[in-house]
């Protein structure tokens, strides 16, 4: 783009009459004018004409001293080709902990293509302004009102934080206040030398010079300018971009390593600058719905990358911190908290699983993040089994993306239970239950009389387990348990605990209901594995750390970071959740003896979790020095196969990751356990969780001990919210959910509702015939009358312990059956057992004898 000399005094004396003219010059104007006759004639009253002369060749002073820099940097300012160049940059490198290893160098990745004014679409202009100057074409270089705002909300903070920037003062700042010019970011001085250097690019050029050079200028993350960001994310020239592409490429200058590594929001930003652009005129309606239809894949490349999904978050977090130029170009020295080799130990693990899991379970990928608990230091991060794969959407980076977490939410559940005075011994019934208090008590029912859906859970297996203590309850990940523990501690309650645990996710509070403690809600791998450190720690959060030090490109120290620990729960509470998820005699009932989340020889406690249409697998867990989460699933949201859950997907990786990051730690050679930051893990066979024995309350119904003659719902014996309480006088008139609770007891019990006396199994199950003798080969009659306390879920027919007959009945509680029983040839007595299950979780057996002779003998009888 070129421009004669002529036509720069031109658009300078332009711009001259334009500035005279605008009315905040001419207000400026009046307010001196009117100010010093007020100040100067107040002052002819108060002051000799001495110190009047003083004070009136002091004002020419200021207002010279101001023109002559004004006019200073109007003849030395940046010219348009300083403006566009890329000079004297230095490379930032990003480093792991010990600060011995590059995982990233900033530089290496910078392309560079200068295209003409001329070759830029008008849609991409015009995106541009409306994203980042919707007033380009009509100010000075300044925005007044965002300069206001932005020194306000600075003085507040106490710092320079805002900048109120228009795409002239952004030129300024990205090309003439670089990292080599020794300014460091955002300084008072920095910010007034940038208000002065913009009104001075106004005065000398053109609006359209302004826009080339910023266009050619402005980062797309490894791009700079336009030309190359075409080439780099849509391997085309800048002229040839589509509407659609020229928003969605106006999206990144903002901040190109997260939306690149978002392309939810990257969408989303795309279509609201689409928005704005109709909304301002730029674009007609069908233009508008065009873009919006059109598919566009952006696929960004990294050479020479380590632990991409971590370092690309790094990178972030310094654009946010010091603005993308500064972090592109300052040469800085970055030491992060990942450990090399528990990230190798991390992507070999996912590696050897994720392959199994594609086969077995339709599973194409995995995600891990490892903690160290007591620093919140980061020390490996995989966001998936790829960055680059693109078949399996590879660079999200799924330890940060919100899914919903299964049963692995349940702890935060029971924490909030034992800080109430519930204790691991605790003991609930794992019985069909339903929980709207105005659907049918036995859980048969869609929808209940208030018109809202009944909700009845269901165990993974579906099957019930009766009368189990917490610690058992939560080792088992048993469902219907959990529910219970959740409605009688409230909702309300356990989102607060899991927020100051550092969950950020759960922000629709209103939207939650029992469901939650199944996973009902959105977590991120990565604060939930923090949250779990929490249990390690006895109860001590930290924030998970990702930058350890920022250097400049003179060695010197620019922050330090540390992660303050903040105490959010005690540790007889924490130690009720550890000694839960470690004992592994506690999970063996459902996981087996052994089971995966077991590791020999190394102290460990865990849990599983499986989302609906097994969509999400997760385990999360800890031993006393570090924190691992582990995801499995589908990006694209794929449902796995059935039986795909937590234990089988997730829980092989996170086994192996813990097992032989201690191993390799051990292994570790002197030299590199004397390098800075160098990450240690103890000997295993040494480290052990240190526990304290579980509460005891003095009170039967908190400690575990049953009345296992006429047992009776929790709610029988505690006022929910403060189990220590004394027991309710009238549990039956204080809680809606007391006789849907009590009646799924007594019925798993046999028992009837409101009647300690225990129900005959004989008048539940009556058995008409067989009855005494029969000859051998005889069809021998098989009545069966059921009355059943509860809906029947089948009957299962044995003669002589061999199955018979089965029977699956729907609905009834009455039924009957007429059949017979043939080919019985030998002869002998024989017995016949019918076994009843009902769909609360009941089952009552019946018996009866009879013998079958040879017909001879038994016709002779009298």
């Amino acid at each position: 783009m070129s421009f004669k000399v002529s036509q720069k005094k031109e658009i300078v004396i332009l711009y001259w009459k334009k500035i005279l003219k605008h009315k905040i010059t001419k207000m400026l104007f009046v307010v001196l004018k009117t100010g010093a006759k007020k100040i100067f004639g107040g002052l002819k009253k108060l002051a000799s004409k001495k110190t009047l002369k003083i004070l009136y060749y002091l004002f020419l002073l200021v207002v010279v001293s101001i023109t002559i820099v004004f006019a200073y940097y109007y003849k030395t300012g940046p010219s348009l080709g300083e403006l566009v160049a890329l000079h004297g940059t230095s490379s930032t490198k990003i480093y792991d902990r010990t600060g011995t290893e590059v995982l990233y160098d900033i530089y290496d990745t910078q392309k560079r293509t200068v295209v003409q004014y001329e070759d830029i679409p008008q849609d991409l202009i015009d995106a541009t302004i409306v994203t980042e100057d919707d007033k380009f074409f009509e100010h000075f270089g300044i925005d007044a009102y965002g300069v206001v705002r932005a020194a306000f909300v600075n003085i507040v903070q106490g710092r320079v934080s805002q900048g109120g920037s228009t795409i002239t003062q952004q030129l300024i700042k990205n090309a003439y206040f670089t990292p080599e010019q020794g300014v460091a970011p955002r300084t008072v001085g920095r910010k007034i030398e940038e208000l002065i250097l913009s009104v001075q690019l106004e005065l000398k050029y053109s609006k359209e010079e302004i826009l080339w050079a910023y266009l050619n200028r402005v980062p797309y993350g490894a791009a700079y300018g336009v030309g190359a960001g075409a080439q780099t994310y849509f391997q085309k020239d800048v002229q040839d971009l589509t509407l659609a592409e020229s928003a969605l490429l106006a999206s990144l200058p903002q901040a190109p390593s997260y939306y690149i590594n978002n392309k939810d929001e990257l969408k989303k930003r795309q279509e609201n600058i689409l928005m704005r652009m109709k909304q301002l005129g730029y674009i007609t309606e069908q233009e508008y719905q065009d873009a919006l239809e059109e598919e566009i894949k952006i696929e960004p490349r990294y050479d020479k990358i380590i632990a991409p999904h971590f370092v690309l978050e790094v990178k972030q977090q310094l654009e946010d911190r010091y603005g993308a130029a500064f972090v592109e170009q300052g040469g800085l020295q970055v030491i992060t908290t990942l450990d090399l080799g528990a990230q190798k130990v991390a992507e070999d693990a996912i590696n050897q699983f994720t392959e199994r899991n594609q086969t077995n379970y339709n599973a194409s990928n995995a995600a891990l993040v490892a903690i160290d608990h007591t620093t919140g230091h980061i020390i490996a991060m995989a966001g998936s089994k790829d960055y680059f794969n693109e078949d399996i959407d590879g660079n999200v980076n799924v330890t940060m993306r919100p899914r919903q977490p299964g049963s692995s939410f349940k702890p935060f559940a029971y924490a909030t239970a034992f800080r109430k005075g519930y204790t691991a011994n605790t003991v609930v019934y794992d019985v069909k239950t339903e929980f709207n208090p105005t659907c049918d008590w036995e859980g048969e029912e869609e929808y209940g009389s208030n018109r809202q859906r009944c909700y009845h859970p269901q165990n993974y297996e579906g099957g019930y387990f009766g009368a189990i203590s917490l610690k058992e309850a939560l080792a088992q990940s048993r469902n219907i348990p959990a529910v219970k523990i959740l409605y009688l501690v409230g909702l309300k309650d356990t989102i607060e605990l899991a927020e100051n645990m550092g969950i950020s996710t759960l922000t629709n509070k209103d939207a939650y209901g029992l469901s939650l403690v199944l996973g009902g809600g959105e977590v991120t791998l990565l604060e939930e594995t923090a949250a779990y450190g929490v249990f390690a720690t006895g109860g001590e959060y930290r924030k998970p750390l990702f930058i350890l030090e920022v250097r400049d490109s003179n060695g010197e120290i620019l922050d330090s970071f540390s992660s303050a620990p903040k105490r959010v729960l005690e540790k007889n509470i924490t130690d009720q959740i550890t000694r839960s998820l470690s004992v592994n005699e506690y999970r063996v009932p459902v996981f087996g003896e052994r089971n995966v989340l077991q590791t020999p020889n190394l102290a460990s406690a865990a849990k599983t979790g499986t989302t609906q249409e097994y969509k999400d697998a997760w385990t999360v867990g800890y031993t006393p020095s570090i924190s691992v989460g582990v995801w499995g699933g589908n990006n694209d949201n794929t449902s796995m196969r059935q039986g795909a859950g937590g234990s089988r997907v997730a829980a092989p990786i996170w086994n192996s990751f813990l097992t032989n990051l201690y191993k390799l730690k051990q292994d570790e050679s002197e030299e590199a356990r004397q390098l800075n930051n160098h990450f240690s893990l103890p000997d295993p066979q040494t480290e052990r969780f240190t526990l304290t024995t579980i509460p005891t309350t003095n009170k039967d119904s908190i400690d575990g001990v049953l009345d296992e003659q006429t047992p009776h719902t929790i709610l029988h014996f505690v006022e929910k919210r403060d189990p220590l309480k004394d027991a309710p006088k009238n549990p039956d008139q204080e809680d809606d959910l007391y006789e849907h609770w009590e009646r799924a007891v007594r019925a798993w019990a046999g028992l009837q509702y409101g009647v300690d006396e225990p129900v005959n199994e004989s008048d539940i199950i009556k058995i008409i015939a067989p009855k005494d003798e029969y000859g051998v080969g005889q069809e021998i009659p098989l009545v069966l009358i059921i009355e059943s306390p509860q809906s029947i879920q089948d009957i299962t027919i044995y003669l002589n312990g061999n199955r018979i007959s089965e029977h699956t009945v729907f609905n009834e509680t009455n039924f009957a059956i007429t059949d017979t029983i043939t080919g019985l040839n030998t002869t002998g007595e024989h017995t016949l057992s019918v076994r009843l299950s009902t769909k609360t979780g009941s089952v009552y057996n019946a018996f009866t004898s009879f013998s079958t002779h040879n017909p001879l003998l038994i016709s002779s009888f009298p």
